[in-house]
């Protein structure tokens, strides 16, 4: 594990430090571009507002991707048990993510107004698609023998289901959750940015109309280390969940 952290760490020391050598050299503007130096300390100087902005994101995030979870589950299975529907939906699916969430958030506020509703269904959109469609691409790539097999000891059709084709598609549904999850908290925040009462996003407005370009930043990075968290958090689901590909060596 650790090896595999270092060289992205290795980079982003870098890429920090060149940044900081710059902006202390060429003594530019904090209200264009801070420091690392200065992001840091003021971030910190500010915790307890970015603080009570992250918990309304965070909220926004898991609720949304609850809903996102749920659907997608329930649609790849229609989609699998039944040919019509794989026919007649998956082609609107593919044609949904060419609506540009830009133009829907808008349109979401002014229906359900600035509350929390707003939010889960911005997040929910931005990361619907890539989980449904692999767990949909999983449950096809089932090995058709062994279905077989199960059919012709008497099992039924939800039965063989449950035993091959969920076990079978969990590595497509974990590489589709780790795609949506990284779309989540940036749904949550722009989703704020089309209208909200709190959160990151209505936060980095405010700071950035306030010229304080530091704590824009430190929201930006909240914004990652959330991200960068939950992403992590699929790995220790995928352990939990398939405990034998730990056990492979996977």
């Amino acid at each position: 594990m650790l090896r595999s952290l270092w060289p992205p760490l290795l980079v982003l020391a870098v890429v920090v430090g060149g940044w900081q050598l710059y902006v202390t050299a060429a003594g530019v503007d904090p209200t264009t571009l801070p420091s690392p130096a200065r992001v840091v300390e003021q971030g910190w100087a500010n915790r307890q507002d970015l603080w009570d902005q992250t918990l309304p994101t965070l909220q926004e995030t898991l609720l949304g991707f609850a809903l996102s979870f749920a659907a997608a589950w329930l649609v790849a299975v229609v989609l699998d048990f039944s040919t019509a529907a794989r026919r007649g939906l998956y082609p609107l699916l593919v044609a949904s993510q060419t609506i540009p969430i830009v133009a829907v958030a808008p349109l979401l506020i002014i229906w359900f107004g600035f509350g929390l509703l707003p939010k889960m269904l911005v997040v929910t959109l931005t990361t619907f698609f890539p989980l449904a469609a692999n767990l949909a691409a999983g449950f096809a790539a089932t090995d058709r023998e062994a279905m077989r097999l199960l059919r012709s000891l008497g099992a039924g059709r939800w039965r063989a289901f449950r035993l091959v084709r969920v076990p079978s598609a969990m590595p497509y549904f974990f590489a589709g959750l780790r795609v949506s999850i990284t779309y989540a908290v940036v749904g949550a925040v722009f989703a704020e940015y089309a209208g909200a009462e709190s959160g990151l996003g209505i936060y980095m407005q405010a700071q950035k109309s306030a010229f304080r370009t530091d704590l824009v930043f430190a929201a930006v990075a909240v914004t990652a280390a959330l991200s960068i968290a939950l992403f992590g958090a699929t790995y220790l689901l995928q352990r939990l969940v398939l405990p034998w590909e730990r056990k492979a060596g996977k």
